[in-house]
């Protein structure tokens, strides 16, 4: 990383249309502070943003109308300014028939993936050499149900994630209890079902990460609060489960939680969870061997509903935005002990959902 690189975190939230909801900030590393470089209004909720720093780009999703009046997605590219920060409108296009919850970007760089949790949707949308959001090209809708009689009435796509070697994407329904590993025919620009993994009954599966050794793949459930090891078979594309912990202390009976994000660190040494309800960010020490979770603590989020959060690129920060009271939020992280400890810097957010620490 040359001296020149700055960090800047890209951050989506939940905003109406006419109000900023997209923001960039830069983030001074040594002492954890966030500083607004910049916000863009025009699309409604873009709840969830990628990034592509090497072309200086950020995709976001956003909620749209069809002609017939129907709610669907919408996927927006954006041009970052690396110097300023400054957000412009490169181009946005329709994508999936329901409003969305997700986007990824596949390692080829040639397509972007939009999840629909109200829909059950998975979506295949077209990426130009120049960085333009094209067409929809492919769309599956998803089927089953899951445990509980409310939360798993019917799919709920949550997110899609790459394994490391680019070859499948694991497409997480929270609705349907199951994981849906497509592989993504690139001649006819398709999303191909490759295997199905079913998980404990009433997980709601939510998001994943990978372990840097490929070898493990952890899974937070969002409506049991729980994380599933996998182990990952790259030749045959299958993930098999290996076992389950609560991300809650022991006897917990406070307000309800759901969990939201995992990560987990480049060393592999630590994987990262968030409880919404709890309000806490759990840190569990993972065996590169087993793949077992081992409980390290449990810290406080330091606002509510923490939605989602990032580890910066070089692990030394962790960024937590906290949707209800509006503010997202620093820790140092303890590279021996993966311990986090407030930086005592809070920023003023509204409605933040997603954050994403890149250097540019």
């Amino acid at each position: 990383m040359s001296e020149s690189k700055r960090l800047l975190v890209l951050v989506g939230s939940y905003a109406e249309a006419e109000n900023e909801g997209i923001y960039a900030y830069e983030l001074n590393e040594d002492t954890g502070s966030l500083s607004k470089l910049d916000g863009i209004s025009g699309v409604k909720n873009p709840t969830f943003v990628n990034v592509n720093a090497e072309n200086n780009k950020v995709y976001a999703i956003g909620e749209a109308v069809s002609p017939e009046g129907n709610k669907m997605s919408e996927a927006v590219a954006l041009n970052i300014d690396p110097s300023t920060g400054k957000l412009s409108l490169l181009n946005r296009n329709h994508s999936i028939s329901a409003p969305p919850c997700h986007i990824q970007r596949d390692p080829s760089g040639r397509y972007l993936i939009l999840s629909s949790y109200h829909g059950g949707l998975v979506g295949l949308q077209a990426l130009s050499d120049n960085g333009e959001v094209g067409a929809l090209l492919d769309e599956k809708k998803h089927e089953g149900k899951g445990a509980h009689p409310e939360r798993q009435d019917k799919p709920h796509v949550h997110s899609a994630f790459f394994s490391p070697d680019g070859k499948y994407m694991m497409v997480q329904d929270l609705g349907a209890d199951k994981i849906a590993i497509y592989s993504i025919d690139a001649d006819n620009n398709e999303l191909v079902l490759h295997s199905e993994t079913k998980t404990h009954a009433g997980a709601g599966p939510r998001h994943l990460a990978f372990h840097p050794n490929g070898q493990f793949a952890y899974v937070i459930n969002e409506v049991d609060s729980s994380i599933t090891s996998y182990r990952y078979d790259a030749a045959a594309g299958t993930l098999t489960e290996v076992s389950t912990v609560s991300t809650l202390p022991d006897g917990y009976e406070g307000a309800e939680n759901t969990t939201a994000e995992i990560t987990v660190s480049n060393d592999g040494r630590f994987v990262y969870g968030s409880n919404r309800g709890h309000d806490s960010i759990v840190v569990f020490a993972a065996d590169a061997e087993t793949g077992h979770l081992k409980l390290v603590e449990h810290v406080s989020a330091e606002g509510e509903h923490p939605r989602h959060f990032a580890l910066t690129p070089n692990g030394k920060l962790l960024i937590a935005a906290n949707r209800d009271t509006n503010n997202i939020v620093t820790f140092t992280v303890d590279q021996e002990s993966g311990r986090l400890k407030y930086t005592g810097h809070s920023t003023g957010a509204s409605k933040p959902v997603c954050v994403k620490p890149v250097y540019f």
